[in-house]
């Protein structure tokens, strides 16, 4: 296994391209598109570019499009061989102006006060930075580090004030007829008649303004506007940080002053993009590849939002599952939507583990095509679980094992010689299992009464279980649990058997975790007996009999 792996590793650049011309992986599309790019207007560095409104704190949705940019840079790489320099630049949009206050986080009095200044300027409400931009800034920052993301980090703020986007700002006013023209028709009547791209910082406020601007002038690099209290006419010039863009030219501008390559966004941003494509083409640019991916839902299916904070946070997830569970919900199908709350979590860990088992056995087209292969940039961790979260989850819910000892003390019986030494992932992942059944599965725990059919049933199964050796295997278990299932009302004759019998149906499966675990859905059953014990599996099945008496 290990020597097909190290084959892989040592296939030589061309023929690892070869492989990845052919790959249908988004990422490898994605790329394609840049090759492309390339060849019409080649350049000798590309940069990647993913963006963040600061206006409230991190969510997983920011993340996700670092993690998705960075699998495509990735996969650039690999089809240029790596003979292209790459940047990817997380930038943040620090200095806009607070506009509404976030319904998520403490002292928001506070926030109230300071509201239209930039967020670099606005007051951090949780007193550990110098401002909310930059608490929420460090938060990203945090997790981008702790993902071990390849990344430059850009403030808006340090962008603008440091004259980095001087040159392009004097051919934003230069061409601030042209940019009018665009934004125009997108606005309705009454935006339209105050729209101006420029948004002055107010030197006697310091706050973003709104404000028509009354006179121009491109040689001088200035733009007027009267103060909407004083009505005094202030002249400011549009470089140094004494005015911002207006954020969809600000991202056109941007895109010029950078020369960005790359930058995706979420669908309902489609029109903006449009818009934002047509201004960089007037200024003289040539606008990003990428592609709209799909927004997030919480668990009631509304979008989620910063503000709102109804999604999950990257804290939230990682109390519960690795880093790398949360890379390959991203990395599928980017274009639908999907719910991101608390209950995805379990699949999500599991499925990374079945990816990542079935990597070594997979030919090199077929890995290229593996999202574990995309998570770790060609080169996935070796495969070390011998349980699932699922089954952790349901050994800590049946046996109220809120400690990861006595957990520990069963998956030592049932695999001996692993360890939290010898396994540190599984050990991990034993502290997410038990942080995620203390914080939602406790909570809603309930056990159905087993019908009369049911507890005869089971009453077969437990003394069933009885009879069979301590040392049983997972298999054995399973296939007396199947058998003393085959039986009415749990048939299943659309299913037959190798042997002609109708197989069972899921409503036996779904019955013993309804009536013994108190959940809709568990691992295998024969998996848990062997990790449980059959002791403890026959102890479980009598209180559910004497619970139901």
């Amino acid at each position: 296994m290990s020597e097909t792996i190290t084959r892989f590793e040592d296939m030589s650049a061309a023929d690892l391209r070869a492989f990845a011309e052919q790959s249908n992986a988004w990422p490898f599309e994605q790329a394609r598109q840049i090759v492309a790019r390339l060849k019409k207007k080649p350049k000798d560095e590309v940069l990647f570019e993913t963006g963040y409104g600061p206006s409230g704190l991190p969510h997983i949705g920011t993340f996700g499009e670092v993690a998705r940019t960075s699998m495509v840079r990735h996969a650039f790489r690999v089809l240029t061989e790596d003979k292209i320099k790459t940047r990817l630049l997380a930038f943040s949009d620090d200095m806009d102006g607070l506009r509404k206050v976030p319904d998520n986080v403490p002292n928001k009095e506070m926030l109230e006060e300071d509201l239209g200044k930039p967020l670099t300027k606005v007051r951090d409400p949780f007193g550990t930075h110098d401002s909310f931009g930059a608490h929420n800034n460090a938060r990203l920052r945090a997790f981008l580090d702790t993902f071990g993301f390849d990344y430059e980090f850009a403030s808006s703020t340090d962008y603008y004030t440091s004259g980095r986007f001087d040159e392009t700002l004097l051919k934003v006013l230069a061409k601030i007829d042209e940019v009018m023209a665009i934004m125009l028709p997108s606005l309705r009547e009454e935006r339209a008649a105050s729209y101006s791209p420029f948004l002055p910082i107010c030197p006697r406020t310091g706050v973003v303004l709104q404000v028509p601007i009354v006179a121009h002038d491109a040689k001088a690099g200035t733009v007027s506007y009267d103060d909407p209290e004083t009505k005094d006419r202030v002249t400011v010039p549009v470089t140094g940080g004494h005015c911002k863009l207006q954020w969809k030219p600000d991202w056109a501008m941007r895109w010029v002053a950078l020369g960005v390559d790359y930058e995706m966004a979420g669908k309902d941003l489609i029109d903006s993009v449009k818009l934002s494509g047509k201004i960089c083409r007037a200024l003289g640019g040539t606008p990003p590849e990428g592609f709209n991916y799909e927004l997030f839902l919480d668990d009631k299916g509304q979008k989620i939002s910063k503000s709102k904070g109804n999604g999950l946070t990257i804290d939230e997830w990682l109390r519960y599952a690795s880093p790398e569970s949360l890379a390959l919900f991203m990395y599928r199908e980017p274009k639908a939507a999907k719910r991101l709350y608390f209950d995805v979590i379990p699949r999500n860990v599991d499925e990374y583990q079945q990816f990542l088992d079935g990597y070594a056995r997979q030919d090199a087209k077929q890995r290229l095509g593996n999202p574990v292969w995309h998570i770790h940039s060609g080169k996935p961790q070796a495969s070390d679980m011998p349980v699932t979260f699922q089954l952790l989850l349901t050994l800590v819910s049946s046996s109220n094992a809120e400690n990861a000892e006595t957990l520990w003390g069963f998956i030592g019986r049932y695999r001996p010689g692993v360890t939290p030494q010898t396994h540190p992932r599984l050990n991990a992942l034993v502290g997410y299992a038990i942080n995620y059944y203390r914080d939602f599965v406790a909570p809603s725990k309930e056990f159905r009464a087993p019908s009369e059919s049911e507890r005869v049933a089971l009453q077969d199964l437990r003394d069933a279980l009885a009879q069979l050796p301590a040392d049983a295997s997972a298999e054995d278990i399973q296939n007396v649990v199947y058998e003393i299932g085959r039986r009415e009302p749990f048939l299943d004759h659309k299913k037959a058997g190798k042997d002609g019998r109708p197989g069972v149906s899921l409503d036996w499966f779904n019955m013993l975790y309804q009536v013994l675990l108190g959940q809709e859905k568990g691992p295998r059953f024969g998996s848990f007996v062997a990790v449980y014990g059959l002791a403890n599996a026959v102890g479980m099945i009598d209180a559910a009999l004497a619970r139901s008496a």
